[in-house]
């Protein structure tokens, strides 16, 4: 019997897609408060689709009622009440899209927003006490961490220092 052996670049060309954040801050998103606001829940999806989890950020508000500015441009596909509580959608192409709430907004369906384009005001209730805003991003189905799209989350790397002499081209 003759076994093949598969080059490990063609099982990586033949494994599925697999949808992920960007490995630094997304082609210049920002944030959709200000100033910029501190982290009340972090990112925390769940191993299954069906588990507990919360699949995107809460961030703080300056206060309720605060403006809540579109991330990075796209199109509204989605403003309404779920779950008791009204959501703003935005599709910003290519399967990314944002969602904001508790959000009071006047947009429709189908209207364009720019970056930095206000899309309502920020309502009380979702945080308790805290004046908050919900924050989600999905890719396709797929939830990410909407900190991936402002923030470079990649982990900093400690070297070794560097002794006199021990650098590119000394003696060491």
């Amino acid at each position: 019997m003759r076994v093949s052996i598969v080059p490990a670049a063609l099982l990586l060309m033949l494994a599925p897609a697999q949808a992920a954040p960007p490995a630094s801050p997304a082609g210049g998103w920002s944030w959709p408060l200000s100033p910029k606001p501190a982290l009340l829940r972090a990112f925390d999806p769940p191993e299954r689709p069906w588990l507990s989890g919360h699949r995107g950020v809460d961030l703080r508000a300056p206060y309720d009622g605060a403006t809540v500015s579109a991330p990075a441009a796209g199109t509204v596909s989605f403003v309404g009440v779920v779950v008791d509580r009204p959501v703003v959608t935005i599709d910003h192409g290519n399967g990314l899209r944002s969602s904001f709430e508790p959000v009071d907004s006047t947009l429709r369906p189908g209207d364009a927003v720019a970056k930095g384009a206000v899309l309502g005001r920020s309502l009380p209730g979702h945080c308790g006490a805290a004046p908050c805003v919900h924050w989600g991003v999905r890719r396709g189905e797929v939830y990410l961490n909407p900190l991936a799209f402002v923030m470079d989350l990649r982990p900093s790397i400690l070297l070794p220092p560097v002794r006199p002499g021990a650098g590119p081209g000394g003696s060491g």
